[in-house]
Formats: C-alpha cells, structure tokens, sequence
C-alpha cells in the first residue's frame, strides 16, 4: 500500500438526484503521471475535490497518501497541492508575494521559506520575475506562478484541474515539460485535461464517463487491447469525394479530414488500407498514400465515449420495452 498514493473503492458522490460520480474504483501509484480524462460534465472535477478533501464522498472509501478521506480530510489537504482551474492568486501581490503567501498558509517553517522560495523560482522559470504583480503576467507565467505556490510546502501528491485551460500551445508545452520533471523527480502527479496531445504524456490513463471509470492503463496498453479499431490514413486527389465514398464502405465506422490526409476508424473485422485504397480507384479517385497507424489518444476517448454512450442508451430502451 506505501506505492499507492491515491486508492478509492465504490467512491460516489451525489447532489440531490444526480449523480456526479458513481462509484469510482481508482489506484494510483506513488511517483507517476496519471492522466484523467472525460468530456464536460463526467465528474471529473469533483472526483478531485473529493480526493483533496474538499468534499465529503456520499457513499464509498478512500485514502490519499494513507490518509482517509471520510475520517481526516484535514490531513489530507494539509499533504497534497491542489491547483484548480480558477487557481486563487492575488493579482495585486508579486510573484515572490504570493509565494510568500502560500507558503505561510501550508506553514513552511521560516526558516526554509527564502530557499524553498528561490528554488521555486528557477524550476517555474520566475526568475527575474520575483517582483512582477501576479495580474500582468501573461497566462503561461501564471500558470507557472500556480503551480509553484501548489508545491511551496513540497508535497509528494500534486492535483492539477485542467492547468493549461486557455494557455497557447507554447506556453502548454513549457509547462508539461516542467510537470515531466517533477514526476520523474518522484512527485505523484493527477492532473484533468481536455488536450488529447497532453494526455499522450502521461504514464496512465483514465477515462471516465457519466461518473463511471470506462477504461484506465498506459497509454499504449489502451491502444493495444481496449481500443479494437484498425485506424487508417489516406492521402487521396479528391479528398471530398473519397470521403464521401469511405462513408459508404462497410465497416468503416468514422472519416475525418486532417490537413490533407484523411483518418478512418474501421471496425477490427473491417477493410485495411489496401482495400480501402482499391476501394477509391475502382471509383476513379487516385490514391497517393494508404497506411495503418497507432490510434492517437482522442480516438480511443471519442470511441469509448461513443461506445459507452451506446451501451446505456440501449439499456434504456431495454428498460423500457423497446427494440
């Protein structure tokens, strides 16, 4: 149990009739970078505010760094840094202000403070910085600036909701590199994303739907066993009429352009490349290109959302007499 970090066993939360999350079996291991992903409204967010001991779970258990959740909240928000999406910084204070800040409320010793603070500064790159108001920094350096008060009292779990929301995509990349070297520095870190690209980076994944856990493991494990879909590129003359065409093959279930390339998602019984190539030159549309490639991160989170999204609803017309 010491390499578990985060363990939740049936956790569920309820707000009047609805159920945000439902029942949530959840391991996490100490050290690594688990990605959680899921579409508005899954649950996501108050997956962690239960988990930071922010709210109290309605049925179900679970223990952060050995501390449970129902009995010591306190506790646990004492050992863990929570960065939210709408992370609390004063606009008003400087950089090594709000440091400052923080630093205090999680009681940093006085004594450790200036050096924790300095060392803060270079791993953030906020350096040179130190007495910049928090409010005209740009959103990167913010997000930089969130992040370093979240460790000031160097917690060995870290909560990122949705860190890099609104954040250009070099700004996005400065900052996961940054999360990258905590994690291999021995940090646990949870963090939410709607980024397909950021989830990629992360050692586990887990995707949650309507409160429930749909799918979880390494990323390539996902691809590998869970997805079940042959994926396929083409690059095509016409790629407007080869699209509508490949929509029409059997058991292609979903084209989309990209660029100058089309991607498709064929059933595992479904046509290959080369067949798919024919296909379109029988029909007078040439074929430049024809391949099978690894399925990206948001093809398995578009298909396992669809697929569960699927399942339920025949469920309910199942309940409710139907077809």
């Amino acid at each position: 149990m010491a390499e578990l970090a985060v363990v939740t066993r049936g956790l569920t939360k309820r707000f009047g009739r609805l159920v945000a999350v439902d029942h949530l079996d959840l391991t996490v291991r100490a050290g690594e970078l688990y990605g959680f992903l899921g579409p508005n409204g899954a649950g996501k967010s108050t997956t962690l505010r239960m988990l930071c001991g922010i709210l109290e779970p309605t049925a179900g258990e679970g223990t952060v760094l050995g501390f449970d959740l129902r009995r010591e909240p306190e506790r646990v928000k004492a050992a863990i840094g929570y960065m939210s999406q709408r992370f609390s910084l004063y606009d008003d204070l400087t950089v090594v202000e709000n440091l400052t800040f923080y630093a205090r409320v999680y009681a940093v010793p006085r004594g450790q403070r200036a050096g924790r603070i300095e060392r803060l500064l270079r791993l953030a790159d906020l350096a040179g910085r130190e007495r910049q108001l928090a409010g005209e920094l740009s959103g990167g350096y913010r997000q930089r600036l969130a992040l370093a008060c979240a460790l000031v009292h160097e917690p060995r779990l870290v909560f990122l909701d949705e860190p890099t929301a609104g954040v250009d995509p070099v700004s996005r990349r400065t900052f996961w590199a940054l999360i990258r070297r905590l994690a291999d520095a021995g940090t646990t870190i949870l963090v939410t994303t709607h980024y397909m690209d950021e989830a990629e980076l992360c050692d586990t994944l887990g995707f949650i739907y309507q409160g429930r856990l749909i799918a979880e493991g390494p990323p390539a494990r996902i691809k590998r066993e869970a997805f079940g879909r042959r994926v396929v590129e083409l690059e095509a003359d016409d790629l407007r009429r080869a699209a509508a065409l490949l929509a029409d093959v059997p058991g292609v279930e979903e084209v989309v352009r990209v660029g100058t390339r089309l991607r498709l998602i064929a059933a595992p019984t479904g046509p290959d490349a080369a067949a798919l190539a024919r296909w379109l030159e029988v029909r007078g549309v040439g074929v430049a290109a024809a391949r099978e490639v690894e399925p990206s991160v948001e093809d398995l989170f578009v298909t396992f959302t669809d697929r569960e999204r699927a399942g339920r609803l025949r469920a309910q017309l199942a309940a409710l007499g139907g077809p």
